[in-house]
């Protein structure tokens, strides 16, 4: 449908998101969709998706990587609004501001809409491939932490293969009747750590495995990491009912005992404010 909307020539940098009255759903709803062989109309309707448009590389034909910013945006605004589906391929919004606190003010509401932050482009800027400096920049949204409880390592791979350097995190959760805490697990991460903390941590985990399970050894509950991460959504393929994006190891909280740690209420009222 989209490849007929648009002419021959037409080369768009946009995201597949989903999407519904006017705004991104949360990322998990897309997961649903990934890796379907096909996708039924039930789910169609609750995760319909389009493509987020942000630049446009080719117009008619030619090759317009070079043209400001300002002008491939133009030209962007004509193409979507020659082709008629506006619905299947909104613009980017453009931010309006006139100082930094007017930016800051939009950075600090980007998960509203389910956003990581702003991008800040330059007008006059041409379209660059890879990590180029200068012309653009990601403005992100201080992460999300929280303190859990590593329960179970895993070996790496690459050159980590020789290191336990997965990690699956657990937060407290209380019986509702007898009050007893129990850790639930909702979270790996393997990133974070500097190669010296992952050595210092594999040492301990081969003297402190409680069970083996193929690659995979469940240790006793004794160390607390602060887990940084973008976004939170509702899972019904965890236990936790949790799903994290992106989760990463922030800090190992050497200071903090395991009953300190968060629980799965902490959780869940995140889950409130930002998913």
């Amino acid at each position: 449908v989209l490849a007929e909307a648009v002419p021959d020539g037409t080369v768009l940098d946009g995201e597949i998101l989903p999407y519904m009255d006017g705004q991104p759903l949360p990322f998990g709803q897309l997961q649903r969709r990934i890796g379907r062989k096909t996708v039924g109309k039930k789910l169609l309707t609750e995760v319909p998706v389009v493509l987020m448009c942000y630049d446009l590389l080719e117009h008619e034909g030619e090759d317009i990587r070079e043209l400001p910013l300002k002008r491939r945006r133009e030209l962007l605004e004509k193409t979507v609004a020659a082709s008629g589906r506006a619905d299947l391929l909104p613009l980017s919004r453009v931010v309006p501001a006139e100082t930094w606190q007017d930016l800051a003010d939009a950075r600090d509401e980007s998960r509203k809409y389910f956003a990581e932050g702003l991008m800040l482009k330059r007008l006059d800027s041409p379209y660059r491939i890879g990590r180029k400096k200068g012309d653009w920049w990601k403005w992100k949204v201080d992460p999300l932490t929280i303190d859990a409880v590593m329960i179970y390592a895993q070996r790496g791979s690459g050159r980590r293969a020789n290191l336990y350097t997965d990690y699956t995190f657990a937060v407290w959760t209380a019986d509702a009747e007898t009050g007893e805490r129990t850790l639930v697990p909702f979270a790996k991460a393997y990133s974070g750590m500097t190669d010296a903390e992952f050595r210092k941590m594999t040492s301990w985990v081969r003297k402190n495995t409680l069970e083996s399970f193929g690659p995979v050894r469940s240790v006793k509950p004794t160390h607390v990491f602060e887990l940084a991460f973008e976004g939170i959504n509702r899972s019904t393929r965890h236990k936790s009912g949790i799903a994290l994006r992106f989760p990463r190891m922030l800090r190992w909280r050497h200071d903090k005992p395991i009953e300190e740690a968060n629980t799965l209420d902490d959780l869940h009222a995140m889950l409130e404010l930002y998913g």
